[in-house]
């Protein structure tokens, strides 16, 4: 189905990212990439060829440094794309290639490559679950499935699947997850098979999960804005569940939401919101840098732009 994706302009918008010293790309007379900091002092030679738009002098934004391409002299490892550092300059891991870049932070984490085994690491670069497997998915609602003795399919194709080995499901720990004999509807269907509702809280968090309960239809209908009379009342609900919660550097829970199967709704940063570690201040995700606005501006914006979209909808079809 079909989904369109709405824009937000001239909302106020607020970095998240906590007081931290200055860092800043460069590029080497061979347009080769590093990172300085303030005073010109290098914190990572430039030794990067990077295919992104980046321009010398452009920030480093989030807790680590991203080289989003390959090292001069290097030859590069299988399934990897890019280098991460942390901000004195020194190197973390691998990420995980994924559509033709680094791979995306999902639920929290992101898939990493070291000798050829995939692993996870959060967003302060510390790896969180070791490379361990042959292929792994990024986590959706508390689980990642994963393969041993699988491999890419061999075929030009640009889209490939992997295929053969043995698969299983882990947790947020990396601990391999059996399926459940006798299911409720309160547990994940993963491939057939069905796995413990990952999620559990506090008053506190309870109380971050009924906001958005609250804002459910609202935010259902902007989501299928599309198609919301043509769905049923089962196929429009939407679940909220707290993916990632304060730590160092990151002071805030973090909320996604899901479908009726409990899919991530492949959106990216849309629809995932920011709660303050006391609970009391909410924002939406605004852009792929994680920058936050407050979600009562955003929940206004949308609801704007989503009335326009059917009022030119209407008048197309009135015109056709």
């Amino acid at each position: 189905m079909k989904k369109l994706f709405l824009t937000i302009l001239l909302t106020p918008i607020i970095a998240f990212s906590q007081s931290k010293e200055d860092l800043h790309y460069f590029k080497s007379k061979d347009s080769l990439v590093g990172v300085k900091d303030k005073a010109g002092k290098i914190i990572v030679p430039a030794q990067f060829e990077v295919f992104s738009f980046l321009k010398d002098g452009d920030p480093v934004e989030g807790e680590t440094i991203l080289f989003d391409g390959s090292k001069e002299g290097e030859k590069t490892e299988k399934n990897a794309w890019g280098y991460v550092y942390d901000r004195n300059g020194k190197f973390l891991y691998q990420p995980f290639l994924f559509d033709n870049g680094a791979d995306y932070f999902s639920e929290g984490v992101r898939r990493l490559v070291k000798n050829g085994k995939v692993g996870f690491a959060d967003r302060n670069g510390k790896i969180v679950i070791e490379a361990e497997h042959d292929f792994a998915f990024p986590f959706n609602y508390g689980y990642a499935t994963f393969c041993d003795g699988c491999d890419w399919e061999k075929t030009n194709d640009e889209h490939r699947s992997i295929v053969g080995g043995k698969w299983g499901v882990m947790d947020v720990k990396g601990q391999t997850v059996q399926p459940l004999a006798k299911p409720t509807e309160e547990d994940v269907e993963i491939n057939g098979k069905y796995y413990p509702n990952p999620f559990q809280y506090n008053e506190k968090e309870k109380n971050i999960i009924q906001f958005f309960e609250k804002q459910k239809k609202k935010l259902s209908d902007l989501y299928y804005v599309n198609f919301y009379d043509k769905l049923s009342e089962k196929e429009k609900n939407l679940f909220f569940e707290i993916v990632e919660r304060p730590k160092e550097n990151f002071p805030y829970y973090q909320v996604n939401t899901y479908n009726d199967r409990k899919k991530d709704l492949d959106m990216l940063y849309r629809f995932k919101f920011l709660v303050s570690e006391d609970g009391k201040t909410f924002y939406a995700i605004e852009d792929f840098n994680e920058k936050k606005v407050p979600f009562e501006h955003w929940l206004k914006e949308e609801i704007k732009m989503q009335k326009t979209f059917r009022k030119n909808i209407r008048i197309t079809l009135t015109n056709s």
